[in-house]
């Protein structure tokens, strides 16, 4: 990717300036990291409710996309998202200058009660079958892709991780001893000893979608 990024060049046959190559890299090493650390939140969740590797493990990738959906929802990546606004403004009452900065409190939002029952309660039938509307959960950011201040990646971000659920669901492993807290003063946060798995192996799958005995 480097590689690719260094000796690109443009139409007229030029390099791409030091800023926009560094901008380019940032763009592919962000959401690499971001699939990383959903990959590990998918992982905590399959441990601590190893209930729902079967209803994965047959699935035609429905309840793995609800999962994905969930885990998004459930697990704090980045607590908040700032913006400083582009011009004097009021909103409900309170004034904001240009300049001044704005907090979109993505972790109170995903587990705000008056839209989700039971915030606390990892549930993936939340989202089986319906697909939640663009202000539903925002662990990626509010609006538009287009003109506000959310990832454009997202639609690629949930495939990924509908993919990884899948295979994570199909892998018998040992999970060692760990500190598995997530701390919420930390930023973005993750389990405090990532996920260490051991003697791990991906189990083989029938064609009826469940793992053989």
């Amino acid at each position: 990717m480097l590689e690719t990024v260094a000796v690109h060049r443009d139409s007229d046959g030029r390099l791409l300036d030091p800023r926009t190559a560094a901008v380019e890299m940032l763009n592919i090493i962000r959401p690499a990291i971001a699939l990383a650390w959903f990959g590990v939140f998918a992982a905590h969740a399959l441990h601590r409710e190893p209930v729902h590797r079967e209803r994965l493990l047959a699935d035609n990738g429905t309840y793995a996309r609800a999962f994905a959906h969930e885990v998004r929802r459930f697990y704090p990546f980045a607590p908040f998202l700032g913006a400083l606004a582009a011009h004097d403004l009021e909103w409900q009452g309170t004034v904001l200058p240009e300049g001044g900065l704005v907090l979109l409190d993505l972790y109170g939002h995903d587990h705000d009660p008056e839209l989700w029952p039971q915030p606390y309660h990892f549930d993936p039938l939340r989202f089986l079958g319906r697909e939640p509307t663009a202000d539903a959960i925002i662990p990626q950011g509010g609006g538009d892709a287009r003109t506000g201040h959310r990832c454009p990646g997202e639609d690629i971000s949930v495939s990924v991780l509908t993919a990884l659920v899948t295979a994570l669901a199909r892998l018998e492993c040992e999970v060692p001893d760990q500190d598995l807290r997530i701390p919420l003063r930390r930023m973005p946060t993750r389990p405090r000893s990532g996920f260490v798995v051991a003697k791990a192996r991906m189990a083989s799958m029938p064609a009826t979608g469940r793992v053989r005995p």
